[in-house]
């Protein structure tokens, strides 16, 4: 207790300010963090840029090499094709007898199955003056290659000259990229007597290289741009274009009337890499660029990255760092402000020592003195736990005697009914006896018989209704009950001028039930409806039943004034009654309730617009 009395009077005691010379010291080493943060600040910037921009080289160079390496073998694919066309004998003839129209139309057809196979653009073949006499196209129309002159191409004057030909170039007459091998055909005597040329489809190289991180392209001997991953850049000069370079394009038509535009393009050194800023459509960006040259081809392959996503990881790393380092800087403060309050803490301890010296005997007074108040109010509520004991035991008392007055009121609610009935059939016997009418006078004597049975089966139900009945279910014809039902309630329904209709489909299965029990419910229910009619202008009470699936869905409606919706939730509760004063006890729809739980069933009231309409679902009995 002295402890909690004396933190609570150290906390109470108020704190000073940081010293003067303390606050100087750590302002100047604030002052001289400064320069120090900045300078690492640019010092992690420059190391951060040059390993993520080397980085980008790298993977660069790598995806370079894989591009060429593809390509290389891509065009590998078909380098031999021409050279293996020249030499048979249907080709050869061919040049031979170049008049020949049906040779001509046989050629055509063998190319273009040989085109399919490979899978190449064109296929053809050319006289030495240029003339193209056999082609893969040839049912292709005005695009066909057959009477066209290829001998401005350079592939056929390097095959007229004996040698295998390479060519990129645009067809003149398709306006379709490709890249041309060709090779010289002999006859049979030796001598050149044609070119055959097959042409290579490059587009589907192109959209390899769409939708990754890199923009690659193609350019050919003149520096202009005739492969790429980026459609814009298409036929651009990507080196500084000279009439010498255009002249040599322009001569071979290489890209027939496509036009050549030129790339902006500015090159410089970053960090120790090289960095290519191109503007595309006003729109200026920074590429980290790898060349390497295809001798065989004569072509460059370049594969540039853009770095302003290696930018942003080296500007990530450095906030990293600085972030680390800003959060060591702000630790240390921390660390030499809690040394500097501990000090000033313990000095202020010092001081409050007599202080709390003082507040101690004070507060051991104050104890004692709380301390006889707390055992004066022990004592109180001693006395008060006894009172409490004693009204608990005599409400028990009170328990009881409800409980066992709900039984009684029970018991007297529903043997009423069947004492009434009861009665009837008495009266009625005296009479036949008196008229000497004993068979029927022995009919109702029955009948009273099976009353008493009834009223003694509600008995022993009213005796169990603390624990679950004993009695089986099975299965009840409904139809079965409803003449003494009817006979039950005949003096109810007669006495409110009540008019009971049946409507009961043919064919009903059996309820799962105890027919004493569900005779109760549905004199119970019958027996409210005719209350409820009594007066009212349409006094007829419906009951009418249903299969729907596995249930039976039992509907006893009246026409009467129906159940507010405040008291809806209420109705089913024991000795809730909307009756006069001794008009009903309330115990009929509870029991009622209960006994349509006991079979498993469900049963509701809704306000039916005019009347009320009780609603009972139970199961149909299932053979076993």
């Amino acid at each position: 207790m002295s402890a909690e009395i004396a933190t609570s009077s150290l906390d109470a005691l108020p704190a000073r300010a940081p010293s003067g010379p303390g606050l100087r010291k750590r302002q100047w080493l604030l002052a001289a963090l400064l320069p120090l943060l900045g300078l690492a600040l640019w010092t992690a910037d420059r190391i951060a840029v040059r390993h993520y921009l080397s980085a980008g080289q790298a993977r660069a160079e790598a995806a370079l090499r894989l591009t060429a390496n593809g390509l290389e073998a891509d065009l590998a694919r078909y380098e031999v094709v021409p050279q293996l066309l020249a030499e048979m004998d249907l080709v050869r003839r061919l040049v031979s007898q170049p008049d020949d129209t049906e040779l001509r139309q046989a050629t055509s057809e063998w190319l273009a199955t040989e085109n399919a196979s490979l899978r190449a653009a064109d296929i053809y073949l050319i006289r030495p003056d240029g003339e193209t006499i056999a082609a893969s196209n040839h049912l292709d129309g005005p695009n066909s290659f057959v009477g066209r002159n290829f001998s401005y191409r350079p592939y056929f004057t390097e095959a007229m000259q004996g040698g295998a030909g390479r060519f990129y170039g645009i067809g003149t007459a398709s306006g379709i990229r490709g890249y041309f091998f060709s090779a010289p055909v002999f006859d049979f005597a030796g001598r050149i007597a044609g070119v055959i040329a097959v042409k290579v489809g490059l587009d589907r190289i192109e959209q390899s290289w769409r939708g990754d991180d890199f923009r690659t392209f193609v350019t050919d001997p003149e520096g202009r741009v005739f492969l790429s991953s980026e459609p814009r850049w298409l036929y651009a000069s990507f080196e500084a274009p000279t009439p010498q370079r255009v002249d040599r394009t322009l001569a071979t038509r290489r890209y027939a009337d496509a036009p050549l535009p030129d790339l902006p393009v500015e090159r410089r050194a970053d960090h120790g890499s090289l960095v290519l800023r191109i503007t595309t459509d006003g729109e200026a960006r920074d590429y980290i660029a790898a060349a390497q040259q295809m001798p065989r081809a004569g072509w460059t392959v370049h594969v540039l990255l853009d770095s302003a996503a290696m930018r942003a990881e080296a500007r990530l790393a450095v906030f990293t760092v600085m972030l680390l380092l800003g959060a060591g800087a702000l630790g240390a403060l921390i660390l030499l402000q809690r040394r500097a309050r501990a000090a000033e803490r313990i000095a202020l301890q010092q001081q409050a020592n007599a202080e709390l010296e003082r507040r101690v005997q004070e507060r051991t007074a104050e104890l004692a003195l709380l301390n006889r108040q707390l055992g004066q109010e022990v004592a109180e509520r001693r006395a008060t736990e006894a009172e409490l004991r004693a009204a608990q035991d005599s409400l028990v008392q009170v328990g009881k005697l409800a409980a066992l007055g709900q039984m009684s009121a029970s018991l007297s609610h529903e043997i009423n009914q069947p004492l009434a009935a009861a009665r009837n059939y008495a009266d009625s016997a005296a009479i036949l006896i008196e008229r000497g009418d004993h068979t029927e006078a022995r009919e109702n004597i029955q009948a009273i018989l099976a009353l008493v049975d009834r009223m003694a089966a509600i008995g022993k139900h009213l005796r169990n209704a603390a624990r679950q009945p004993e009695d089986p279910l099975e299965p009840v014809d409904l139809a079965a009950l409803l003449p003494e039902t009817r006979t039950i309630v005949a003096t109810r329904l007669s006495g409110s001028g009540a008019v009971l209709e049946l409507d009961l489909p043919p064919g009903l299965p059996p309820l799962k039930a105890n027919p004493t029990r569900l005779q109760q419910v549905l004199v119970n229910l019958i027996s409210n409806a005719a209350d409820a009619v009594e007066g009212a202008a349409d006094r007829r009470i419906t009951l009418s039943a249903q299969a729907e699936g596995d249930w039976v869905i039992l509907r006893v409606r009246d026409r009467g004034p129906g159940v507010p919706p405040l008291i809806a939730d209420r109705i089913f509760d024991p000795f809730f009654t909307t009756k006069g004063m001794g008009a009903g006890l309330g115990l009929g729809l509870s029991i009622s309730a209960n006994i349509v739980r006991d079979f498993g069933g469900t049963i509701a009231c809704r306000d039916a617009a005019p009347g009320a309409e009780f609603c009972v679902r139970l199961p149909i009995a299932r053979a076993a």
